[in-house]
């Protein structure tokens, strides 16, 4: 982030609005960010990703729904969405997770083609 950059130019002499135009900036968010550089929400998300990291550390194979719950006895309640949220944002993944592939469609417009190559065949192409 470049706000702290900005806050520090600004603490040597420098004016907000050169530091913001330098770098591209706009100077409203600054502000916003100075008022309050981190928000109550951003915390609180810390803190429930945190207690899915120490579960999810305890016992890998445990999928959102579980994560949720061992994060709701250690104090930090949450719904299962909002779990399954930080846990996309954060990246854990159960270690029992099915991976389903390979048997699909194949990709590519082969039924156009062959639908195509039949009809020019009848047309004596």
């Amino acid at each position: 982030m470049t706000y702290p950059l900005v806050a520090e130019l600004a603490e040597a002499g420098i004016f907000v609005t050169v530091s913001c135009r330098v770098l591209k900036l706009a100077r409203q968010p600054y502000y916003r960010w100075r008022n309050a550089p981190v928000g109550e929400a951003d915390v609180l998300g810390a803190y429930r990703i945190n207690a899915l990291h120490d579960a999810h550390h305890d016992d890998p194979t445990f999928g959102y729904r579980y994560l949720a719950d061992e994060a709701g006895r250690a104090g930090w309640r949450m719904s299962r969405p909002t779990a399954w949220k930080l846990c996309a944002q954060a990246g854990f993944l159960s270690s029992a997770q099915r991976r389903r592939g390979g048997k699909g469609k194949k990709a590519g417009p082969q039924k156009a083609v062959l639908r195509l190559r039949t009809r020019l065949a009848k047309w004596g192409w």
